[in-house]
């Protein structure tokens, strides 16, 4: 039996896990844990959010039981102290772990260059707890601010210093800058008396864009009243204090500290050869000293084909993870490994809710665009990781459940709602869609031709009609003039109602100009207001194929019907549902209006409510996550 370990369950613990789940899934002398000292994997590009009071608490962490449930990967909640490397043991404070071949991943922490008093005295955001510190903090200051009577006191307590002008220093404070406006209406204080700071050693901020962005980004902030201070390292920090470059001083009880990283405690004191911020030298098959041991992510430092160090963003993390395990699992299978190459695709930064730049494949993008973009990377990891539940999660996190919304728009479109109460306009649309469908094959809609292109003067139909009132009238006694008059009005009459809304007439039970012999009703798909594109489609295509597109609606209505009443695959049938009252106003019109408002109003979810819909997709989630840990589905899946 051959142990994987992998410390950590950051982004390239999770990627080397998930990997190796899929090379290994029907491997039975192979065993795969996942070792990490939380129950949570971290979204750390997203942790901003948290501190900025954007989205709900839990919006950035992912139980690790969700992301490896029907899978062999064990997970063990631990703290990790040092590794054994030649009794092949991993040694943590709930007991000794032994492996053949070890992946490390255990992140990174804060580095604070030795500047006096920053460690002491800084708030830093590391990880999802660093968040919910400096969340409570910013809040605390305006509390205390609220009470006080000094202006400049005041004042004092509301200056916050973002040190450092990274991805996440940027991203910080213009989450800050939005919460702002929200914190002074709250506790009653003047927008004024807040001030808002990026200080950064460098030249300028965002080092890794170009120019152009980097001007985009600090401009945004500009207009949103944040300072940004460049060429100005910090020197010291006191509790009330930050010195810049030595000489000027900041007056400030706040400095959120995002100005550099290195290698987390115990991968730095494995005593393997470091580099760079006490990350782990491996080769070129990310293999460190010891063969047998891998590291990636934040704990690697691999150089590229340029000379320099791989930055520690989530792509190489990600990438890294896959190519470790996959290396791994040549040497297990006796093939020859796979040089690592890294393929970075860009990076993209938010400054607020609303704005970002991002850098992707060499195209350059500001603005909203830059945030969509971000939006979509981000549930292409978490489908990755979780499937359809995780990235609906995360679209409800950012827009349905987000804290503070800039788009009022948005406050309605995601207003909550008692969803019971869409139960018996459910019950009624599904009743008279089953209703039309059952009356349709009562009708002999699946024995003979009942559909056809436009009415042309007296047709089959009319003249049908016609006839039909012309025997109703003999057997009352009407007079040959009366009659004629009475054929003339019915045979208008049933024109006029062929050319109509024949289709809707059907649904609602209305009846149409029928033949008097087979009292066959024919509806005419072709009027006055069809457009010429549809009308076509109708003569060549629907037409020439009546039967089965009579076949096609009839059963259409019936299954329409039976979804409505069941609650079941109900947004499905509800966009369905619109679908054919569009068809009905492109040919025969459309008068019952109220059957596309009820269809539209059905997307609300209306099977959640005393439908099967509140069963049904739970266990299709569920199913999908296991199938795409497996490769198979299993029919019995409760939990």
């Amino acid at each position: 039996m051959k142990r994987i370990v992998i410390l950590g369950a950051g982004y390239g613990g999770v990627a080397a896990a998930l990997r190796l789940q899929k090379r290994l899934r029907r491997s039975r002398d192979i065993d795969i844990m996942l070792i990490d000292r939380n129950h949570f994997h971290t979204l750390l590009t997203e942790v901003h959010e948290v501190a900025g009071n954007r989205v709900k608490e839990d919006a950035v962490v992912v139980p690790l039981e969700r992301i490896f449930q029907y899978t062999k990967v064990k997970v063990v909640v631990d703290e990790v102290k040092t590794v054994d490397f030649e009794s092949h043991t991993v040694q943590a404070v709930g007991g000794d772990y032994p492996y053949d071949y070890l992946i490390v991943s255990m992140g990174g922490k804060p580095a604070f260059y030795g500047i006096d008093g920053i460690e002491e005295h800084a708030l830093t955001l590391w990880s999802y707890d660093d968040a919910l510190k400096v969340k409570g903090h910013i809040r605390s200051m305006f509390r205390k601010a609220a009470r006080e009577k000094n202006p400049g006191r005041r004042r004092e307590l509301l200056t916050f210093v973002v040190g450092g002008g990274g991805f996440t220093g940027i991203e910080l404070v213009g989450e800050l800058a939005r919460w702002r406006q929200e914190l002074c209406l709250e506790f009653g204080i003047n927008r004024t008396d807040v001030r808002l700071m990026v200080v950064e050693a460098a030249d300028k901020c965002l080092t890794d864009l170009d120019d152009d962005l980097v001007a985009k980004a600090t401009g945004h902030l500009d207009r949103l009243g944040v300072e940004v201070w460049t060429n100005s390292p910090i020197s010291k920090v006191t509790p009330t204090s930050i010195e810049i470059n030595g000489e000027q001083i900041i007056v400030s009880h706040t400095l959120i500290w995002t100005g550099g990283y290195e290698a987390a405690v115990c991968p730095a004191g494995l005593n393997l050869p470091t580099a760079g911020r006490n990350r782990i030298v491996v080769n070129e098959y990310l293999q460190t000293q010891v063969p047998n041991v891998y590291a990636v992510g934040d704990n690697s430092h691999f150089v590229g084909e340029d000379g320099q160090p791989l930055p520690a963003l989530v792509e190489p993390a990600l990438q890294g993870g896959q190519a470790a395990a996959d290396n791994i699992l040549a040497e297990l299978r006796g093939k020859d490994k796979k040089p690592y190459i890294p393929k970075l695709h860009g990076a993209m930064v938010s400054v607020g809710r609303g704005y970002g730049v991002a850098h992707l494949l060499g195209i350059r993008l500001h603005g909203v665009l830059a945030v969509f973009m971000k939006h979509l990377v981000n549930l292409h990891y978490l489908f990755n990781i979780g499937g359809f539940e995780l990235a609906f999660r995360y679209l409800a996190h950012e827009f349905k459940d987000q804290k503070t919304r800039d788009w009022h728009i948005l406050k309605h479109l995601w207003a909550e709602s008692q969803l019971f109460w869409l139960v018996p306009l459910r019950l009624y649309l599904g009743y008279m869609w089953l209703r039309s469908g059952i009356d349709k094959v009562n009708s002999g809609w699946l024995k003979e031709i009942f559909i056809s292109g436009a009415a042309n003067g007296t047709s089959a139909a009319t003249a049908g009609a016609a006839n039909g009132a012309l025997d109703i009238l003999e057997t009352v006694g009407t007079t040959g003039a009366s009659l004629a008059t009475a054929a003339t009005e019915t045979l208008n009459s049933a024109a006029a109602l062929v050319s109509g809304a024949a289709e809707i007439a059907a649904t609602t039970g209305a009846t149409l100009g029928a033949d008097g012999t087979s009292g066959a009703t024919v509806m005419h798909l072709i009027s006055d207001h069809t457009p010429k594109w549809y009308a076509w489609i109708i003569e060549h295509i629907v037409v020439p194929n009546a039967m089965v597109f009579q076949y096609l609606v009839v059963f259409t209505e019936i299954l329409l019907g039976a979804a409505f009443i069941l609650g079941l695959f109900t947004f499905l049938a509800a966009a369905i549902s619109v679908g054919m009252n569009i068809n009905f106003l492109l040919s025969t019109g459309l008068h019952d209006y109220w059957f596309l408002a009820a269809s539209i109003a059905m997307m609300a979810g209306a099977g959640r409510a005393f439908g099967l819909d509140y069963y049904l997709y739970p266990y299709l989630m569920r199913q999908w996550r296991y199938i795409a840990r497996n490769w198979r589905p299993k029919i019995f899946l409760f939990r």
